[in-house]
C-alpha cells in the first residue's frame, strides 16, 4: 500500500531533479533583481517588481501558454537555443525546470529582497572606505549578510517548483519519465482505473516534502527576526 511504484518513484525523482534546477537556474537571477529593486532608483521600477510578482497572480497555465509561444520548437527564443546551442526546452525535463523556476522567481526575489533591505548600509559604507570595490563589498558584507534569506527563498521556491502543474503540463505535457512530475503523476492517477492508491502516496510524499520545506524556511525566517532584532 505504502511502497512506491517505480513509475512513481520516477515522478518523485523527476521531481526533485526538476525543483533543484529551477532554484539553481533562476538563483543568479533572483539575486540580480532583487539587489536592483533593493539598491536602485529607476523610473521603471514599479514595472519591474509588478513584472516578476507577475507568475503569483496568473493563471499557471497562461504562465505555461507564453513559456511555449517564447521557447517552444517555433518560438523565437526556443528556435534560436535549438538551432545554434542544440538546447531543447520544449516536451523536456528542462522545460519543466524553468516553467517551475518562472513560477517559483517571485518568491525568491521576495526574500532576497527583504534580507538585502535589512543588511546595514553602514558596514557596506564602512568597507568601501576601506578599499574595497563595490563588487567585494557585495561578495564580502552584502551577500553573507542576506544568506538567511537567500536560503529561505531558494527552499521556498523548491517547494513551489516542486508542486507546480499548470505551467508544466502546458509547456511540456506529460510524458512518463521525461516531464511526468509528481503533481502530473497525481493528476494521472486519479484519471486511472485503480490508479487512487498510488496518487494518495504520493500526495502524502509531496505534503511530506513541502511540510519540510516550509518549516526550514520558517526557521530561517526566525533567525533573520532575531538578527534584526539584535538577539
Amino acid at each position: 500500500m505504502w511502497s512506491l511504484s517505480p513509475a512513481e518513484t520516477e515522478a518523485l525523482l523527476l521531481s526533485l531533479k526538476v525543483a533543484f534546477w529551477s532554484v539553481a537556474t533562476s538563483l543568479p537571477v533572483a539575486v540580480a533583481l532583487a539587489w536592483l529593486l533593493s539598491r536602485c532608483e529607476f523610473p521603471a521600477k514599479s514595472l519591474l517588481d509588478a513584472l516578476v510578482h507577475l507568475p503569483l497572480v496568473l493563471p499557471p497555465v497562461v504562465v505555461g501558454y507564453f513559456l511555449l509561444i517564447v521557447f517552444g520548437r517555433h518560438g523565437p527564443v526556443g528556435a534560436f537555443l535549438e538551432e545554434y546551442l542544440g538546447v531543447s526546452f520544449a516536451f523536456r525535463w528542462t522545460g519543466a525546470a524553468l516553467a517551475g523556476a518562472v513560477m517559483g522567481l517571485p518568491l525568491l526575489v521576495r526574500a532576497v529582497r527583504q534580507s538585502l533591505d535589512a543588511v546595514d548600509r553602514g558596514l557596506e559604507a564602512a568597507a568601501a572606505t576601506l578599499g574595497a570595490s563595490p563588487l567585494w563589498v557585495f561578495a564580502s558584507v552584502t551577500l553573507p549578510l542576506s544568506l538567511p534569506g537567500i536560503l529561505t527563498g531558494m527552499l521556498l521556491s523548491f517547494a513551489r517548483s516542486l508542486g507546480e502543474f499548470g505551467a508544466t503540463i502546458t509547456f511540456v505535457s506529460n510524458i512518463p519519465g521525461e516531464t511526468r512530475t509528481i503533481a502530473s503523476a497525481i493528476y494521472t492517477l486519479t484519471q486511472t482505473p485503480g490508479g487512487d492508491a498510488g496518487a494518495l502516496r504520493l500526495t502524502f510524499v509531496s505534503i511530506a516534502l513541502s511540510l519540510v520545506a516550509l518549516l526550514a524556511a520558517d526557521l530561517l525566517a526566525r533567525r533573520i527576526g532575531r538578527r534584526l532584532a539584535g538577539d
